[in-house]
């Protein structure tokens, strides 16, 4: 799959806030030339691989100034804020239209945890030419696009399967004052899960839960949009995860009541 980028603003070379974004569109005309493409939706690093690359296309008609750094999970962080294991080479690079750049990822044997998965951030951001002055337009608008996607440094010799890890996750009911509020998942292995949505059914009626990542080893819970009544036995869910290549999967499961 590929991923397009998402959409922030520059002013005078910095990051703009979202509300002054909106603001400014009301005054000034935009100019977006968002033609950057990132194969894929997240990146897996196996430990025994030397390098990871990931591809990066402008099928745009205009070159790009493309800037590429990791983060450890802060998404305020800017390049070079963030410790991380790895190497990430172009840092900065100008990609022409029609053209490719490979990005090369290299885990510099930083200790990181054996039992388990560890999680970084990529962040690409594109930088389209400034515009030439227009008389016509004085108040412009230039607009970057930036893409955030997940690493999963994966060591060597892990129980089970990235694949396998959402059909070994355990669920319960949560249930306050009587009523049904929530849905706990339970993952026991040493993969994230990553899930999309959550679809519980009560007294006959589907209930879509917004749902998200679950870490190894960890439980997570997810609230109902409203609570519900409270069930008198296990009800059945449906839920879809993202697996290593980006592809939505759809999985079911049963949940019972926390003891």
């Amino acid at each position: 799959m590929r991923q397009r980028l998402s959409m922030c603003a520059l002013r005078a070379g910095k990051i703009v806030p979202l509300a002054l974004l909106v603001a400014t569109l009301f005054t000034a005309a935009p100019r977006a030339a968002a033609g950057v493409v990132v194969d894929g939706t997240r990146v897996v690093y196996p430990a025994a691989k030397r390098e990871v690359t990931i591809n990066i296309d402008n099928p745009g008609s205009v070159p790009s100034l493309v800037q590429a750094w990791l983060d450890a999970g802060d998404p305020h962080a800017r390049p070079g804020d963030s410790k991380v294991p790895f190497v990430l080479t172009p840092p900065l690079f100008r990609l022409d239209p029609t053209k490719v750049q490979s990005l090369r990822l290299v885990y510099t044997h930083d200790p990181l945890p054996a039992d388990r998965e560890s999680l970084f951030w990529l962040n690409v951001l594109d930088i389209p030419p400034r515009a030439a002055a227009n008389s016509d337009a004085p108040n412009q608008l230039e607009l970057a696009f930036k893409h955030r996607m997940k690493v999963f440094f994966r060591p060597a010799g892990l129980s089970g399967s990235a694949l396998d890890a959402p059909g070994r996750m355990t669920w319960k009911l949560l249930s306050k004052d009587g009523k049904l509020v929530g849905i706990q998942a339970n993952n026991p292995g040493p993969y994230h899960v990553s899930m999309s949505k959550i679809i519980v059914t009560l007294a006959g009626q589907p209930i879509t839960i917004n749902a998200d990542m679950v870490d190894p080893f960890a439980s997570r819970s997810f609230a109902l949009p409203q609570p519900a009544a409270a069930p008198s036995g296990p009800v059945a869910l449906e839920y879809w995860f993202v697996n290593d290549y980006g592809g939505s999967v759809k999985a079911t499961a049963s949940a019972s009541a926390a003891p």
